[in-house]
């Protein structure tokens, strides 16, 4: 199936979520053809970052989640650091009525539904996401969700299932420490029946957990997703080819 091309949407709304994460809200032209039910797929936001000699307008392509759906608007969460890119940079900047080409969206990613028992995983990039699984989840779902944030003002609010758990980790410093999200992990005990997961965050970190899932828990490597979002010291053009390279290496060993 062909991608979807590009369209052409309107900046409505700035949001401060929490002092680390801004949400802005899309909406016009774009949305007449945008599909429903699209929370957690992403899209790819074209910054602009200038002209070129020729005056030829210049962009960069960035990937971001959507945290939220109506019917004519769309809820995108942009994490906020201190060496922000392009991205970031915009959203903080960018005017009210500013227009903005966006692709997508991709594939749906989410948790699946049979589970006996639900088990997420991520950093600050991939917390909309995860955001948008919590609060699909039913009524009687069991489980737990381990999320690093920049710091205790950035933990979110979900209404989440009774049975459901959050564990919060903090980490001043993103990508710092590939270690505490499968230390963290590891200190959980294993639910019985057919777990649900989704892992997605830095990709240092999420080689660690992937392999803790599959060696240490017997987790089949098709039965969850797992993905990287981003890699320390990397754009996200570096990332995509090491994700890539990554990938390859883990079809060749299957």
């Amino acid at each position: 199936m062909p991608k979807p091309a590009p369209r052409r949407y309107t900046l409505l709304k700035r949001e401060t979520v929490t002092p680390n994460m801004l949400r802005l809200t899309f909406g016009g032209e774009g949305m007449q053809a945008f599909p429903a039910d699209q929370e957690s797929a992403y899209i790819k936001l074209m910054i602009p970052t200038g002209e070129a000699e020729d005056g030829t307008p210049r962009s960069a392509t960035r990937t971001y989640t959507v945290r939220r759906q109506r019917d004519d608007e769309i809820d995108v969460d942009v994490a906020m650091h201190e060496d922000a890119g392009p991205a970031a940079a915009w959203a903080r900047s960018a005017n009210l009525g500013e227009r903005l080409m966006i692709g997508g969206p991709g594939p749906v990613k989410r948790l699946p539904q049979a589970a006996d028992w639900y088990l997420l995983v991520g950093d600050m990039t991939s917390l909309p996401a995860i955001g948008a699984n919590l609060e699909r989840l039913p009524a009687d779902a069991q489980g737990y969700a381990i999320i690093e944030v920049t710091s205790e003002v950035d933990i979110q609010w979900f209404d989440l299932p009774p049975a459901m758990r959050v564990n919060w980790l903090i980490n001043p410093n993103p990508g710092s420490d590939s270690e505490r999200l499968v230390g963290a992990l590891r200190d959980f005990d294993w639910l019985p029946g057919v777990p649900g997961i989704w892992v997605a965050c830095e990709f240092s970190a999420m080689r660690k957990l992937r392999r803790h899932l599959i060696d240490d828990r017997g987790v089949d490597k098709r039965e969850m997703y797992i993905s990287s979002y981003w890699k320390r010291g990397s754009s996200e053009d570096g990332h995509r080819v090491v994700k890539r390279e990554d990938a390859e290496r883990d079809t060749a060993d299957t």
